[in-house]
C-alpha cells in the first residue's frame, strides 16, 4: 500500500515520530510512504523532541506547495493520507473545501476518491467551529482520530502511551499494527 503522510505544525511531534518508525518497518505492507511537511513542523518537532529525526526517514519528501507528487491526483495509487499530527486550522480548510497546498489538496483527492483519510487532531478543549469542522470532515468521509492515548496494557513511559495511538492509525488505514488489542 502506498501512503502519504503530512505533519503539521500542531503540538504532538511524538505521535509523528513514532508513525514514520512504524511505517518505516512495516515494508512487508507498505510499498511506499511519502511525507509532507508544514512550515512550523520542524520547528515544532524540535521543540517538543529536542531532535531533528525528521531528517534520517528513508522517505520522499515532498514540498509543501508541490502539486506534482503524485497523490495530489485521484489517478494515483496513494491509498491512504494520515495528517499526524492535524492541525484545526488544517482541519478548517480540508472542511471548507480550500485545498491552498499540498495536504489540503491531498486531502481533498481521497474524500473526492473514497479513500481513507485520518486526520489525527491534537487539540484540547475543542471549540464548537472546531466540532463542526470534525463533523463535516466525517460526513465527507474523513477519519477523526483523536490523539487519546488508551491506558488498558498499563504503559510504563510515554512513548508506550502514544504508540497505542500510532497503532490505531495505522490499523485504520487496513493495515496491521500488531499493536495492543483489548482482550488479547
Amino acid at each position: 500500500m502506498k501512503i502519504a503522510v503530512a505533519v503539521t505544525g500542531a503540538s504532538g511531534s511524538i505521535y509523528a515520530y513514532q508513525l514514520l518508525k512504524k511505517l518505516e518497518q512495516m515494508q512487508d505492507q507498505v510499498s511506499e510512504v511519502s511525507i509532507v511537511w508544514s512550515d512550523n513542523a520542524k520547528t515544532v518537532w524540535k521543540e517538543e523532541l529536542n531532535n531533528n529525526a525528521y531528517e534520517n526517514f528513508p522517505f520522499k519528501v515532498w514540498e509543501k506547495n508541490n502539486f506534482y507528487a503524485p497523490f495530489a491526483s485521484g489517478s494515483s495509487d496513494y491509498k491512504a493520507l494520515i495528517i499526524c499530527p492535524c492541525s484545526m486550522g488544517t482541519l478548517g480548510r480540508i472542511a471548507g473545501g480550500i485545498s491552498d497546498n499540498l495536504t489540503t489538496r491531498a486531502a481533498d483527492v481521497m474524500l473526492k476518491e473514497r479513500r481513507k483519510l485520518i486526520c489525527v487532531i491534537r487539540e484540547m478543549p475543542y471549540n464548537l467551529i472546531h466540532i463542526n469542522n470534525m463533523k463535516t470532515v466525517t460526513e465527507a468521509g474523513g477519519i477523526i482520530c483523536p490523539a487519546s492515548p488508551s491506558f488498558y496494557h498499563k504503559p510504563q513511559n510515554m512513548e508506550e502511551a502514544t504508540q497505542t495511538v500510532v497503532d490505531r492509525i495505522i490499523n485504520l488505514t487496513g493495515l496491521n499494527a500488531n499493536g495492543y488489542k483489548w482482550g488479547g
